[in-house]
């Protein structure tokens, strides 16, 4: 799938992610993440990782150091700089970071650059002059800290993540899994994400609102492996009409068993699964700044009125 971006751009060939490493940063924080995007480059997505800290041995909460870059690249506006969380029960006097840095995160996303966090990362967010005027949300324990800290900030409680324009903020630990592969469903599709999430044996998904309830992982908290193959048809081709013998063909079974069995598992029906992967994909579209009719021939719509029809449906 063709990536858009803001104003119709298409991605660099290369995307950098960025890891800024904090003393005492969680390595499940920058770990899960870096799977995600290191998988997608593994698929030739043109995913490159680094590691940039303001020393070139970085201590984590869990006692192993990890070593990054102290001079920084060059950041595009197609590039994404994330900051990892750190071992914070309460948020004063943890998370060292030097004026310097706090300077380039905020250049990163003056240029058009999106920053993401996770967990305490928010609080680096905040210290940069991100967070004032904006949805975020971080850990838990972490959230009301938080509000006191940015008062002009809206923090928003009991969510996986949050995205606000260039800026994603997510809950803590795992929930870092859950952000990056939002970021690869809305760059590259759902279908890419789904396999990444496969690969990693993550179906479950947790609360979280709407822009964060990915239709693809939201919808394969199952263990049933043909379910799984005609989700799998249906996430690389939900642009394309898809008819009951092919799903029936990938899974292995009778179309009658199709519809049963996809029904009892996911509780929708195979069209109206990919519907609503279609109408999530042009929520992305839209939000991005493309029409509602672009956005409808996009993702396999004659139209835009059945997917205006389908967005008021909710």
């Amino acid at each position: 799938m063709t990536t858009v971006l803001p104003g119709g751009r298409r991605p660099n060939p290369r995307t950098t992610v960025a890891f800024l490493l904090v003393p005492k940063l969680h390595l499940l924080d920058l770990a899960g993440p870096a799977q995600v995007f290191s998988s997608a480059g593994d698929l030739g997505l043109g995913y490159r990782l680094r590691y940039l800290a303001e020393r070139p041995q970085v201590p984590t909460a869990q006692g192993i150091p990890v070593g990054a870059e102290v001079d920084w690249p060059e950041l595009t506006r197609d590039d994404i700089l994330l900051v990892p969380g750190w071992r914070a029960p309460e948020l004063p006097g943890t998370g060292p970071i030097a004026a310097e840095t706090l300077a380039r995160i905020r250049a990163h996303h003056e240029a058009g650059g999106l920053v993401a966090s996770v967990c305490a990362g928010a609080d680096a967010l905040g210290r940069a002059g991100l967070l004032d005027g904006r949805r975020c949300t971080t850990h838990h324990a972490l959230q009301e800290e938080l509000a006191r800290r940015y008062p002009l900030a809206t923090v928003v409680r009991d969510v996986l993540y949050v995205t606000d324009g260039q800026v994603v903020t997510s809950a803590g630990i795992a929930s870092g899994i859950d952000l990056s592969l939002h970021l690869i469903a809305v760059r590259h599709g759902p279908g890419v994400a789904a396999r990444i999430a496969r690969e990693m044996v993550v179906y479950a998904r947790r609360n979280g609102e709407e822009l964060q309830a990915s239709a693809m992982l939201r919808h394969r908290d199952h263990l049933n492996d043909a379910v799984h193959r005609i989700q799998d048809l249906i996430d690389e081709r939900f642009a394309e009409r898809l008819r009951l013998a092919d799903l029936a063909r990938s899974a292995g079974c009778s179309e009658r068993t199709v519809t049963r069995l996809f029904g009892r598992v996911t509780g929708l029906t195979p069209l109206r699964y990919q519907q609503v992967l279609r109408v999530e994909r042009a929520e992305h579209l839209i939000a991005q700044g493309v029409t509602v009719e672009h956005a409808a021939r996009s993702v396999g719509f004659e139209d835009a009125r059945m997917l205006r029809r389908l967005r008021s449906r909710g």
